[in-house]
């Protein structure tokens, strides 16, 4: 595997979270200087400032052919378009502190608010429905499609993965490994999810039916963070408080891979533009990744 980093933004700023946009560009969050950033491979980055202390956390592609974010800190989604144009939506719920941001299959966007115990769900034209949990200090996480036409997002604190319909009906499903504290979230090919349980290293797999798979990490003190699913169904996720990479097969094979800089803390993975890995080191540069036998 050969891991490329590409400066970014300076070592405060803090890059975070990172998608592919439609105009084939990677859209990253720079979660501690309150901008947005985008970089086309082979490029040079370019960034646009919001207000410095929002703390715009969570990137996805939305419905409209603009990029969807959340802003942490702020309590509010914003909105950026290709030609870098930005509006913002205040939420409902006052200090909820929206975090996971996903499209869904009703052309509208989720998201999860870790302080309210809510799911939200705003339009493209910025009407916002938010619906409870039945539960309270779970603090959703992160939030996406599954392939069974629900929203499955994970509950930091209560140890659980859940499940709502369009209709706002919710499903949880709780994990068997106590306090495991899943983040990341991210639908497989195969109709499951795979999920990371940032606090008993640990990767979860979770079928549409609630059947849930654990596979400990080698090293279980690896704080796995995020995850994605590449081209062939393998799951790649962060190992942020290892300073690695990893991925797992369908099937359950473990690979884990060291970055070059220590200390780089990586966060969000995501599939870029050319096909290769990239994933958002806190340090101030995306890291490209390519798996052994593949074009660099």
């Amino acid at each position: 595997m050969t891991v490329e980093e590409h400066p970014v933004a300076d070592r405060a700023a803090g890059p975070y979270a990172l998608t592919t946009g439609p105009d084939d560009a990677l859209w990253f969050t720079l979660v501690h200087s309150g901008r947005i950033g985008r970089i086309v491979p082979g490029g040079q980055p370019t960034s646009h400032r919001l207000d410095p202390d929002c703390g715009p956390t969570v990137i996805t592609p939305g419905p409209d052919g603009a990029l969807w974010f959340t802003e942490y800190r702020a309590h509010r989604i914003g909105r950026i378009t290709t030609d870098g144009d930005v509006t913002e939506f205040d939420l409902p719920t006052p200090g909820c502190g929206p975090f996971g941001i996903a499209a869904g299959p009703d052309g509208a966007l989720w998201f999860t608010e870790t302080a309210a115990d809510r799911i939200g769900r705003i339009t493209v034209d910025g009407d916002v429905t938010e619906f409870p949990l039945p539960v309270t200090g779970a603090f959703p996480s992160a939030i996406t499609a599954g392939d069974d036409g629900g929203m499955w997002f994970t509950l930091n604190q209560a140890n659980a993965v859940g499940r709502i319909d369009t209709g706002g009906a919710v499903t949880l499903h709780p994990l068997p490994t106590e306090a495991a504290a899943p983040v990341g979230i991210a639908a497989g090919h195969d109709g499951a999810l795979w999920f990371v349980e940032i606090a008993a290293g640990q990767i979860g797999r979770i079928t549409p039916e609630g059947k849930i798979t654990e596979f400990p990490l080698p090293d279980r003190t690896a704080r796995p963070h995020a995850v994605t699913v590449d081209g062939q169904g393998t799951a790649w996720f962060t190992e942020w408080g290892a300073n690695r990479v990893g991925a797992i097969t369908p099937g359950g094979a473990i690979t884990t891979y060291d970055l070059p800089t220590p200390g780089s803390e990586p966060h969000g993975i995501t599939v870029g533009p050319d096909g290769a890995l990239w994933t958002a080191l806190e340090i101030g540069a995306l890291a490209r990744i390519t798996p052994a036998g593949e074009s660099t």
